[in-house]
């Protein structure tokens, strides 16, 4: 059987936790722009509609004594790797999958520490006891299924799919709830006339992969009861990005040269941090009619400095045929692999080896000022106000 733990609200409870004030009170996560998202909203939020990714202005039209609370990233990080710590300790078989859940498999535990459910049940109460938080778990042979138990709940749920449930449960799973399926994927299905996950079986392989392409063999798969992904525990992380929606519209060269510098050392201290390099540098830019793009250019070589990323993130932005106002800039990077991992090196270093050695020298001295004083004490000339 495998476990899907799932933090209940993450972000708005741990600040629920921390300020005996904003308990019980509707509260967001989120910035103070009129621009800003909602990154997590309280239980007592939602009851008024109000959910995560929704505009903050139509969270407050839905919920006018609504309380904006500022994000502390740092502060969820701690308490993320707490939770991880506390899934170790009941099995070897854990897979983060986001900040705030992970997967953890129980086969072979439960001679040593009981049933899945008394072993769900023990997890709720340590991290209860050592971070006075709550999650949901759900529990499933198959770690699709697992998923879809453990929001059926929330919160502070513990919901069990035993084999013999497995078909009834599909046959009447509402097809939107299927991990994978968004907002394209639900086009096809209205139209296909696909209600439940159950409505996939009396559909053929060829006409689901012609409608979906390889995600219609997943979907083939799943509406059978058939998930063979297993929990990994040495997963990667596929990509790095950091994005800001800004207060008012921009079209400065300089604006967005300053605001892709600020993401580029968010982004290269994130990947410093996990001892990592990429390979791949991408930006994204939302316009004022909420179209976007995406630019991304493979590097020369390994990188993680943040002055690399910028610098490849301003040429990309630099060869962008402006014709409208950005709201919206993001840069990512692609392509990770282990700092310490052996690659190939080239018979010719390339001549700017000494300074691209030199900058990530001045980074892990930056670095080091930030992990003891706070990101906002050490910054560059140009990002500080005048």
């Amino acid at each position: 059987m495998i476990l899907h733990v799932d933090m209940d609200a993450f972000f708005a409870s741990v600040e629920q936790r921390d300020d005996p004030r904003l308990k019980n009170r509707p509260i967001v996560v989120s910035g103070h722009s009129k621009r800003s998202v909602v990154a997590a909203a309280s239980y007592e939020a939602r009851k008024f509609g109000v959910h995560s990714a929704m505009p903050v202005f139509q969270a407050r039209q839905k919920c006018p004594h609504l309380i904006i609370v500022p994000g502390n990233r740092e502060k969820y990080s701690v308490d993320s790797k707490k939770i991880m710590a506390v899934l170790s300790m009941f099995s070897p078989l854990v897979e983060p999958v986001s900040i705030d859940e992970a997967y953890v498999d129980v086969s072979g535990c439960q001679k040593l520490l009981g049933s899945p459910q008394s072993i769900a049940l023990n997890i709720k109460q340590e991290i209860s006891n050592q971070l006075g938080l709550t999650c949901s778990i759900g529990i499933a042979p198959v770690k699709f299924l697992a998923k879809i138990a453990s929001d059926m709940n929330k919160p502070d749920g513990l919901t069990i799919i035993c084999p013999t449930k497995i078909d009834a449960v599909i046959k009447d799973l509402p097809i939107e709830k299927v991990p994978g399926v968004g907002k394209n994927a639900m086009n096809q299905m209205n139209r296909l006339n696909i209600k439940t996950l159950g409505d996939i079986r009396g559909l053929q392989m060829d006409l689901l992969k012609k409608k979906f392409g390889k995600f219609g063999s997943r979907l083939f798969q799943l509406s059978r009861g058939i998930d063979k992904t297993p929990v990994e525990t040495g997963h990667v992380r596929k990509s790095i990005s950091s994005e800001t929606t800004l207060a008012q519209d921009i079209h400065d060269f300089q604006d967005v040269s300053d605001i892709l510098l600020s993401q580029s050392q968010r982004v290269g201290r994130d990947l410093r941090k996990k001892d990592l390099v990429c390979k791949n540098v991408a930006i994204k830019i939302k316009f004022s009619d909420f179209t976007q793009i995406t630019r991304s250019k493979k590097t020369a070589e390994w990188i993680c400095s943040s002055k690399a990323i910028f610098d490849h993130a301003l040429a990309l932005y630099s060869k962008v045929a402006l014709k409208k106002k950005i709201r919206l800039i993001g840069v990512g990077v692609s392509r990770l692999r282990d700092k310490k991992e052996p690659v190939q090196m080239d018979l010719l270093q390339p001549r700017d080896q000494k300074i691209k050695k030199q900058w990530e020298t001045v980074d892990s001295a930056v670095d080091a000022v930030a992990e003891k004083f706070g990101t906002a004490f050490i910054q560059k000339a140009s990002l500080t106000k005048k």
